[in-house]
C-alpha cells in the first residue's frame, strides 16, 4: 500500500484516447494550457478603483508570478492598455502606482477597464465590486505532489494578504483547485466513510450474531481482504480518485456477506447438537460452492467495468474484484481454521424457527398467485418509467460546500465570472490568414453569436484587440474601433502589437505559430452538461452555416469532456452489463446442474436492476456519469442472493426429496436470515457513500443501494412463486438436475 497516492488531475477520468480529451490536449498544446488558479479580491467597501485596493491588486499581482509553475499573470493592473502618441502606438500596464492616483485617473482606468470587452466580467464586474487575478499554471505533470504544491502556496498567499489587508476578502478557484479537490475528496471519503462503515458492521454483527468470536474473525476478515486489494492496487501502479477511492467501503461490505453465510449455518448445525469441528465441516460443505459462486459472479460484476470510458471506474473495478476474491480465499481457509481454535460456544437446543423469516416464508407460499402477479405489475410500471431518464448533470457541483473550492467557486460565478468554458481553435486556411479582413469578420460575427447566446457571460476573441488597434493607428478615434479593413494593416498592426508587449504577457495564448489560427473561447455560467452540449450544438450549426469549410472547429473544454462523457459511459457499459449478464447466467446453469434453473435465475437478477432505474426515473429523473455504470456493479452484488437461494433450493429438491413449495419453506428457513443480514449490511455499507461530498459518490451509493433493496425484495417475493410456478411439483430426480 505504500505505492499508492492520490491524483490531482481531472484528467485521469478520461481515457488516451477520447476525442473529447485529445481534442482539448491540441488545443492546448498548439496555444498554451489554461490550467489556472484565479483569485477574486473583493474590497470590504464594494469598490475597486480606489487607490488602496488597486495597491492591494498590483502587489497580488507581482506575487502570482512566483507561484510554482506560473506562466502568465493577468488582472486589471497588468492588462496591456494602448493609446497612439502621433504615429506611435504605446502599450503599457493600465495601473501603475495606484496610490498616488488622483480621483481623475480613477476615473480614467475604471472606464477603460469597463468598456475593454477583454476585461469585462472576466477580471472586473460592470458594478466594480470585486476584481480577478488569473495566473495561468503549466503543471509539467512529473509528480502527483505538483498540484498540492500549487494549492498550499496560494493559499498561504490568501492568508498572508487577508492579515495584511484586513479591508479586502480573497476568494480562491480555478482549474487546479478543482484537481485539488478531487485529490480531498478521494482522502476525505477514504478517512471518513471507511471508519462509520466498520463502525456500521460492528453493530449489526454484534446484535445479530450475538458472539465475541465470530464477530472478531469476521472484522479481521474484512481488514485482510481490504489490505490484499488495496495493496494489489499499489503493486499495479493504480492511482487513486474520488471514486477508486470506494473500493476499501465496497469490499469490505461484499467481504462481509461471504463470512455471515458460514457463521450463519455454523451457528445453526451447533445449536442442533453438532460438535464444533462437525458445524465447521457442514458448513462449508453446504456454503462452499454458492460462496465461490458469488464471489467469482461479484467480481465479473466489477471486473465488467473495464469496458467504461473513464478509468477511474475501470481501477475501482479492479480493485473491488482483487478483494472480493481475497474475501473468498480469506472466508473458506482462515476464517474456519481460526474458529476451530477459538472457544466457540452456543446454546444447543434452540429453537428452529427463524420467527419473522419463516413466517414471511409461509405467507409467499400462501399468497403465491397474487405475489406473481403483483410483483409483475409492479416491475412493468416502473420499467416503463425508464425511458423518462435524462443523461444530464452539472459537473462543477460534483463536490458540495463543504469543500472550500465549491464555496469559493460559486461566489465567484455569482459576483464576477464563470468557470467553465467552451473553446475553439478557428483556422484561417493559410500561414499568416488571421490577418485577413474576411476571416476576422467571420471570427467577429461568431463572438457577436456567442455573446447572444443565454448563460454565455464573456467571449475573448482577438478580433476585440484588432478593433482597439485599428482605433489606436487612428488617433484615439471612437468611429475606427472596428476591424481594419486591409490585410496589411492588420499583420503590421498585429506585428507592431506584439513586438510592444512584456515578457509573460504575449499572444501566444490566442494565436499559433504561423498565426494560421486563433484561440476562442467562451465563458459560461453554471450550465448543466445537456445544456453546454446543446449550445455546442448551436454553435456548430452556425459554423457550418456562417463560416467557411476551414474554420470548422469542435468545441473544447473540461466542460465538453464531462458532458460526453456519461453518454460515452452508457454506450460502453452496455456491452459489458450484457456480457456479465451472459457469463453470470452460464455460470448459474453449469453448477446448478439445471438449464431451467438457470434461466429462472436471470429474472431476478435483472428484475432489480429495471426496478432501481424507474425509481431513479420518477424520484430523481436523470442520471451523470456515476449512475452509467451502476447497473453492471449492481447486477454483480445483487445475483449472490439468488445464488444462495437457488443453491438450498435445489438441494431442499435433490438431497431431502422436497416439492417445490417445501424447498421454498426450506431456502426461506436455512438462507433467509443471512440473506436478509447480509442485504442489510450491504445496503449500510453502500448507503454510506451517500454522506461523501462527491456527488458521483453520492449517487452511486444511492443507487446501488436501490438495487439492494429491490434484489433483496425480487429474491423474497419474486423468485419463489417463479420456482413454485415453473418448477414440477414433485421432487427433483438426478437426470432432471442435469442440462
Amino acid at each position: 500500500m505504500r505505492f499508492l497516492g492520490f491524483s490531482t488531475d481531472y484528467r485521469v477520468f478520461f481515457s488516451e484516447d477520447n476525442p473529447q480529451l485529445v481534442a482539448f490536449e491540441t488545443l492546448q498544446n498548439t496555444y498554451t494550457k489554461n490550467d489556472n488558479v484565479m483569485f477574486a479580491v473583493e474590497p470590504k467597501d464594494r469598490k475597486v478603483f480606489t487607490p488602496q485596493t488597486l495597491a492591494i491588486v498590483e502587489e497580488i499581482t507581482q506575487a502570482s508570478w512566483k507561484i510554482p509553475y506560473s506562466l502568465r499573470v493577468d488582472s486589471i493592473t497588468n492588462f496591456q492598455y494602448t493609446w497612439s502618441e502621433g504615429d506611435d502606438l504605446v502599450v503599457q500596464d493600465l495601473i501603475e502606482n495606484a496610490e498616488s492616483f488622483t480621483d481623475e485617473q480613477l476615473k480614467k482606468v475604471q472606464a477603460v477597464a469597463l468598456a475593454e470587452p477583454l476585461l469585462r466580467n472576466r477580471l472586473i464586474t460592470q458594478k466594480s465590486d470585486i476584481t480577478g487575478i488569473n495566473v495561468t499554471i503549466n503543471l509539467p505533470h512529473k509528480s502527483i505532489s505538483e498540484t498540492p504544491e500549487v494549492v498550499a502556496f496560494v493559499r498561504d498567499m490568501k492568508d498572508k494578504f487577508e492579515k495584511k489587508y484586513p479591508s479586502i476578502k480573497i476568494y480562491l478557484t480555478g482549474v487546479v483547485f478543482m484537481d485539488n479537490a478531487f485529490n480531498e475528496a478521494g482522502e476525505g471519503d477514504m478517512k471518513s466513510l471507511v471508519p462509520v462503515m466498520y463502525s456500521i458492521v460492528l453493530i449489526i454483527m454484534a446484535l445479530t450474531l450475538r458472539t465475541f468470536w465470530g464477530t472478531f474473525v469476521t472484522v479481521l476478515i474484512m481488514a485482510f481482504s481490504i489490505l490484499t486489494g488495496m495493496g494489489l492496487a499499489g503493486w499495479s501502479g493504480i492511482l487513486l480518485t474520488p471514486i477508486s477511492a470506494n473500493a476499501p467501503t465496497i469490499i469490505l461490505t461484499l467481504a462481509v456477506a461471504d463470512s455471515i453465510h458460514i457463521l450463519v449455518t455454523l451457528f445453526y448445525e451447533m445449536r442442533h447438537g453438532k460438535s464444533k469441528y462437525e458445524a465447521i465441516q457442514e458448513s462449508l460443505r453446504v456454503n462452499h460452492q454458492p460462496v465461490f459462486i458469488t464471489s467469482v459472479t461479484t467480481a465479473i460484476g466489477f471486473l465488467s467495468l473495464n469496458f467504461s470510458d473513464s478509468p477511474p471506474f475501470r481501477d475501482l473495478g479492479n480493485i473491488v474484484a482483487m478483494g472480493v476474491m481475497a474475501a473468498y480465499v480469506y472466508s473458506v481457509l482462515f476464517l474456519p481454521a481460526m474458529l476451530s481454535l477459538l472457544p466457540l460456544r452456543v446454546k444447543a437446543g434452540s429453537s428452529s424457527q427463524n420467527g419473522f423469516i419463516d413466517a414471511l416464508g409461509d405467507w409467499v407460499i400462501h399468497n403465491r398467485k397474487s405475489l406473481f402477479w403483483g410483483m409483475m405489475s409492479l416491475i412493468i410500471v416502473l420499467s416503463s418509467q425508464i425511458p423518462r431518464i435524462e443523461i444530464d448533470e452539472k459537473f462543477n457541483e460534483y463536490f458540495d460546500t463543504r469543500y472550500q473550492f465549491r464555496v469559493d467557486n460559486d461566489y465567484v460565478e455569482k459576483h464576477l465570472t464563470g468557470f467553465e468554458s467552451i473553446e475553439y481553435s478557428l483556422k484561417a486556411g493559410e500561414s499568416g490568414g488571421i490577418s485577413n479582413p474576411e476571416y476576422l469578420k467571420k471570427v467577429d460575427a461568431f463572438a457577436e453569436w456567442y455573446r447572444e447566446q443565454p448563460g454565455v457571460l464573456y467571449v475573448s476573441t482577438l478580433t476585440d484587440t484588432m478593433k482597439r488597434l485599428n482605433k489606436n493607428m487612428h488617433g484615439d478615434d471612437e468611429s475606427y474601433y472596428r476591424l481594419p479593413d486591409e490585410r496589411d494593416l492588420s499583420a503590421q498592426y498585429l506585428l507592431l502589437y506584439e513586438l510592444s508587449l512584456p515578457f509573460g504577457l504575449d499572444l501566444n495564448n490566442q494565436i499559433n505559430i504561423d498565426k494560421s489560427s486563433t484561440r476562442f473561447t467562451a465563458i459560461l455560467e453554471s450550465v448543466s452538461t445537456q445544456a453546454a452540449l446543446d449550445l455546442e450544438d448551436s454553435a456548430q450549426e452556425w459554423l457550418r452555416n456562417n463560416a467557411p469549410p476551414e474554420m470548422a472547429s469542435h468545441g473544447a473544454s473540461p466542460l465538453i469532456m464531462f458532458s460526453h462523457i456519461a453518454m460515452r459511459n452508457i454506450d460502453s457499459m452496455m456491452t459489458g452489463t450484457i456480457l456479465a449478464l451472459l457469463l453470470i447466467s452460464a455460470i448459474l446453469a453449469g453448477v446448478l446442474k439445471s438449464f431451467k434453473l438457470g434461466l429462472i435465475s436471470t429474472i431476478p437478477n435483472l428484475v432489480p436492476v429495471f426496478m432501481t432505474f424507474g425509481i431513479w426515473a420518477i424520484f430523481v429523473g436523470h442520471i451523470g456519469m456515476a449512475v452509467s455504470v451502476v447497473a453492471p456493479v449492481a447486477l454483480g452484488i445483487i445475483v449472490d442472493d439468488t445464488v444462495h437461494f437457488l443453491s438450498k433450493y435445489r438441494r431442499a429438491r435433490q438431497e431431502l426429496g422436497k416439492t417445490a413449495e417445501e424447498a421454498v419453506r426450506y431456502s426461506f428457513h436455512t438462507v433467509g436470515t443471512a440473506l436478509f443480514l447480509t442485504s442489510v449490511i450491504l445496503v449500510c455499507g453502500f448507503f454510506v457513500l451517500t454522506f461523501s461530498g462527491f456527488q458521483m459518490n453520492v449517487h452511486l451509493g444511492l443507487m446501488t443501494t436501490i438495487a439492494i433493496l429491490c434484489a433483496l425484495v425480487a429474491d423474497f417475493l419474486f423468485l419463489p412463486t417463479l420456482l413454485m410456478r415453473f418448477s414440477d411439483p414433485s421432487p427433483l430426480r438426478e437426470a432432471e438436475l442435469k442440462i
